[in-house]
């Protein structure tokens, strides 16, 4: 076990709009953040991405359920988000699992996400849902 990621996993999940002032905590200045979405290089455009997305949720929450470390200094997270979005989903919660490869010395200066992107954002848009719902049903 690994008390970097245990650590960083319980101050990640405290994070919320009035304390992202936190992420200078936890992330270099030179982080590299990268998701199925989006690629950010610098702890000033992390924070603004965390802003913008903060501001755009009505609730988030990510769910830590556990952690491997693959050697000192990178590791893995798995975890459950959960958020709700007024434009999404009729403004019902929306639940996506995934997990997170960090590579740190004291601070994570890479941070590299896994998730379904369809099933975070693309299946909740009213046209795009409902063809990829119809796709989703071809296919299986």
């Amino acid at each position: 076990m690994s008390d970097f990621l245990r650590n960083f996993a319980t101050r990640f999940a405290a994070l919320d709009a009035s304390n992202l002032y936190k992420l200078n905590e936890l992330y270099s200045d030179d982080i590299h953040f990268r998701d199925p979405l989006h690629e950010i290089q610098g702890l000033t455009a992390l924070h603004a991405y965390f802003t913008e997305l903060y501001a755009n949720v009505s609730e988030i929450d990510f769910t830590f359920h556990s952690h491997d470390l693959v050697q000192e200094g990178s590791g893995y997270l798995r975890w459950t988000l959960r958020y709700r979005h007024p434009r999404l989903h009729g403004g019902q919660v929306i639940s996506v699992d995934g997990c997170s490869y960090l590579q740190w010395h004291d601070k994570v200066y890479q941070h590299r996400d896994y998730f379904d992107a369809g099933a975070l954002l693309y299946e909740h848009l009213p046209l795009m849902g409902t063809a990829i719902g119809w796709l989703k049903g071809r296919l299986a």
